[in-house]
């Protein structure tokens, strides 16, 4: 139950809220044992897309070889933690020495996993030219996600993450508390599904974008992000160094490109006589 104010007047109303459990993310080899590799916030669901996509981004993956298992820790039943340890076991031997989060993964979106433009650089070569995007599909695509956003429907506390195609026909649509976790569900989803890498993809996000949003895409082929509100100064380097599309403040038609501007197309001036 909540206290709702307003008018002058108090009342109790239940309500909903969005989940938010911490995940662990363990990752090992064929015939290893596996080890933790980092514990994250995460709102829980599409959990195995998440550690896949997790790791992808952060380099413990390789993203163009199927991955041999993905389940949960097994662990006794009733055991609160059942279902907040995931283990990834990858087809070749992994090293993971160094490469542990010492400490939690929060919700909020901040830098984390490669810390350099350059590190990012020597992982991820400029983006091939993909598929260019009409402009006024750009702007309605934000419009699209938020109609695909059933739990944020519900509680109005989570952030969301959509892949599109180039003509606007949605390949997947990902919801959590963090804007990171729900581009890793993506990443993951497109990884378990053999799909990447996503040059012809458009990647839409709920708020803003940092370095690691960015650095997420990158690593998973997109050429063209557009979020609802600002990038930060490293997401705008970082996409202009990759040659990546960035769109920010896509929303109410209008819309700012800070990168590579040239993928986003009016094709009603095209047809203009």
């Amino acid at each position: 139950m909540v206290t709702e104010l307003g008018d002058g007047a108090r009342r109790e109303r239940p309500d909903q809220v969005a989940g938010e459990e911490p995940l662990e993310i363990r990752l090992g080899g064929p015939g290893a044992p596996a080890e933790p590799v980092a514990v994250t916030m995460r709102t829980p669901g599409h959990d195995f897309e998440l550690a896949v996509g997790f790791l992808v981004g952060e380099g413990l993956l390789d993203p163009g070889r199927p991955v041999r298992a993905v389940k949960y820790c097994e662990l006794p039943d009733g055991d609160p933690q059942q279902y907040n340890v995931v283990t990834v076991t990858a087809t070749e031997p992994v090293d993971i020495r160094g490469r542990r989060r010492a400490s939690i993964v929060s919700a909020s979106c901040g830098m984390c996993g490669t810390a350099t433009l350059e590190a990012l650089q020597d992982r991820c070569p400029a983006l091939p030219p993909g598929a260019t995007v009409d402009a006024t599909l750009l702007m309605e695509l934000p419009n699209r996600l938020v109609r695909r956003q059933r739990i944020f429907q519900q509680t109005g506390g989570l952030h969301a993450a959509g892949l599109y195609r180039a003509d606007g026909r949605v390949l997947a649509v990902r919801e959590d508390v963090g804007r990171h976790n729900a581009v890793d569900k993506l990443v993951g989803w497109a990884t378990l599904q053999q799909r990447l890498p996503l040059a012809d993809a458009v990647l839409v996000v709920s708020g803003r974008v940092s370095f690691e949003i960015v650095q997420k895409a990158a690593v998973a082929g997109i050429t063209v992000l557009a979020a609802v509100s600002a990038p930060s100064s490293l997401a705008v380097a970082t996409a202009r160094a990759l040659e990546m599309t960035l769109a920010g403040f896509v929303r109410e038609g209008r819309a700012n490109l800070y990168a590579a501007p040239w993928r986003v197309i009016d094709r009603s001036e095209q047809q203009a006589p």
